[in-house]
Parts: C-alpha cells; sequence; structure tokens
C-alpha cells in the first residue's frame, strides 16, 4: 500500500503541474511551474528553474514530501498511524510525556524563543483561547443568523490554561510534556513559515537554488530568477486588504533569499451584527486585534517572518515599529483600517 500511495501522489504531481519551457539564453536550465493543495490547508506554489522537467519534478517531488511530514506532525486536529504530532500532545496534557519527532520540539524551542523576542503577541500555548474563538466562528459562519462572539467570561477563563512554561521539552528523552491540563498548543502563527523555512533550506542543500516557494501566500525566495540569462530577484506582490479596490497588491517586491509573509484581516473572519471578526486574537484583550488591516514582514528567514507578522499585527504601531527598527535584516509594512500605510526604514529599499 506504501509503494502504491507514493506512485499515486507522483502521478497527481505531474498531473496539476503546469511547465513553462522559457528558454533562457547563455543557461541550461528552463523556468518550470508547479502547485498543489492539502499540506496545511492552502495552496502551495513552486516556481524554479532546472535543466529540464524531471529534474525539476523530483525537485517538486521532495519540496512535497517535507512538507507533507511537517503537516502531520504539527496538526493540532487530526491523527496520524503511527505519528505523535502536537494533538497527541494536546490529548495527553496533564497525563503524561509524548515521545515525538525532533522536528516538533525544534518548533517548540522556536517558539518559545518567539514568545520572549514578542512579549507574549505570539503565544503557541494560547490554544485553549483560540480553540474558543475557532468553535464560535466555525458555527457563525455555519449559521450567520445566529452568529454569536465568544463571552469574555469563559475566554478569561481559558486563558488562565496559557502558560508558555507549563510545556516542558525533555530533549535527552525527546519528549513533550503540557503539565496544565486545561492548556493546549496551537502552533498555527508559526508552523506553516517555520516548515517553509526549512524545506527551503533542505531543497537548497539539494541543489535547488534558483525557486521561490509560496505556500498560502508563505513566500520565500531561494537565490534567484533567471531573466535571458541574467540573474534578477523574485518578484512578489502584498495583497491589498481592500478586495474591492482595483489594484490587487499594494507593492511588488524585489527578493533574493528573503521571505515575506502577510498577516491581515481578510484571512478568516465571520460577522455578528454586521461586524466582521478575524481569526488573529490579541492576547491583551482576547479579542481579535483592532489596529490594522494587515501587516507585511520581510526577513530572511520565514518561520521568523510567520511569528513576527502575528506579533506586529497584535501590537500598537508605535510598539511594533519599535520591535521591527530593533532587528537586523528585518522590514514591515503596516496599513491602517483608514487604508493608509507605513513602512518600516528599510522596506523601500525592497520596492520594485
Amino acid at each position: 500500500m506504501k509503494v502504491l500511495a507514493k506512485r499515486v501522489l507522483s502521478i497527481f504531481l505531474l498531473w496539476v503541474m503546469t511547465i513553462n519551457l522559457t528558454a533562457c539564453s547563455g543557461t541550461k536550465e528552463s523556468r518550470y511551474e508547479a502547485s498543489f493543495l492539502e499540506l496545511f490547508d492552502t495552496v502551495t506554489t513552486i516556481v524554479g528553474y532546472a535543466e529540464n522537467k524531471d529534474e525539476f519534478t523530483k525537485y517538486v517531488q521532495i519540496i512535497y514530501n517535507q512538507l507533507s511530514e511537517y503537516h502531520q506532525l504539527y496538526n493540532i486536529y487530526n491523527d496520524y498511524e503511527g505519528i505523535n504530532n502536537i494533538k497527541t500532545i494536546n490529548d495527553n496534557a496533564g497525563i503524561s510525556p509524548v515521545k515525538v519527532n525532533q522536528k516538533i520540539i525544534d518548533l517548540l524551542k522556536f517558539s518559545k524563543k518567539a514568545y520572549e523576542e514578542t512579549n507574549g503577541k505570539t503565544n503557541i500555548a494560547l490554544g485553549s483561547v483560540l480553540s474558543v474563538w475557532h468553535d464560535y466562528r466555525t458555527r457563525g459562519i455555519e449559521d450567520p443568523e445566529n452568529a454569536q462572539l465568544p463571552p469574555m467570561d469563559l475566554l478569561e477563563e481559558k486563558f488562565k490554561h496559557t502558560d508558555i512554561n507549563n510545556i516542558i521539552i525533555n530533549e535527552e528523552e525527546s519528549t513533550v510534556y503540557i503539565q496544565d491540563s486545561l492548556m493546549s498548543i496551537d502552533v498555527g502563527a508559526i508552523a506553516k513559515g517555520y516548515a517553509v523555512e526549512a524545506v527551503s533550506q533542505y531543497i537548497e542543500e539539494q541543489g535547488f537554488t534558483h525557486a521561490v516557494i509560496s505556500v498560502g501566500g508563505n513566500v520565500r525566495a531561494l537565490g534567484t530568477k533567471i531573466i535571458d540569462g541574467k540573474e534578477q530577484a523574485w518578484s512578489a506582490g502584498i495583497q491589498n486588504p481592500d478586495s474591492e479596490s482595483e489594484n490587487t497588491n499594494l507593492y511588488i517586491l524585489n527578493l533574493k533569499d528573503y521571505s515575506l509573509v502577510t498577516s491581515g484581516v481578510y484571512q478568516r473572519y465571520y460577522t455578528v451584527d454586521g461586524k466582521e471578526y478575524h481569526h488573529i486574537i490579541n492576547p491583551s484583550t482576547l479579542m481579535p486585534a483592532d489596529y490594522f488591516l494587515s501587516v507585511s514582514i520581510v526577513c530572511k528567514e520565514s518561520g521568523n517572518a510567520d511569528a513576527l507578522s502575528t506579533a506586529v499585527f497584535n501590537m500598537p504601531y508605535e510598539d511594533g515599529v519599535t520591535l521591527i527598527e530593533s532587528l537586523e535584516e528585518t522590514e514591515a509594512l503596516w496599513v491602517f483600517k483608514d487604508g493608509s500605510m507605513k513602512y518600516s526604514s528599510g522596506f523601500d529599499k525592497f520596492i520594485k
């Protein structure tokens, strides 16, 4: 059965692949493009240069396999046979430590560091609060006429169980244990970007060095693209949060070995009494953050970009810009609720 599954996957990848055989003068490589669904509940698109279709397909297969592993390990909703994942850890909260893959331990260590660096604005231990919002949002989408907000007393009770220090990592035993039986981990603000970065670094080591990987708009540029034999930065657009605007992108950026991640109100939301409530919950208020329409982060590593986009979205502008300006090789764009924009001091060097 395992052999059959792998063969079907290969056929699926080839079926959805759109090949652009654009000859590049002065180089043996041509431009190809592929896309696939399902992983991290979004669309993954890969554009890159390879000597032939078979070589490109090989790289895409490796990327798919790698992302699929991360998708299963970091999943908080589904079980997978023979795999202890984040859901397994949550299911055993207050019961027993869970032996896990090193990739989970690495993510949790990264997440704890992000928590410290963002003063708690990106907190993977907020799962008990986020699950309440998830349930109310799901019901509100399914039954809009009866959509409701979660009661604040319920959210405050759940918030008592969000101490990230209750996630105990034992690297010698390769185990993770949640001490609080009412606490749960939600890595939604970090996992996708972290996985994209890890896969990008791995595939570069395999020789795929001129490519761009986009997982649900989480963009990571590897090296450059090749036009008429010349290397140029990859282009990536920042989506306009105003869906009614004729301009779909606010800016087009030039990226070379950089990542771009945007957090915004247009991604997942529901409506209660005529007001939209999105999915990015501010730990300080336990309500959807209400400062901006979107925040975009440009930095080297995709995991950092993902964590920072959530954190800065949850901060007043003054706090966010102070944080961003304190970080090397990190820039940001803020889109305010009135549609106005501001960006950090070095952001303009990326604008195409």
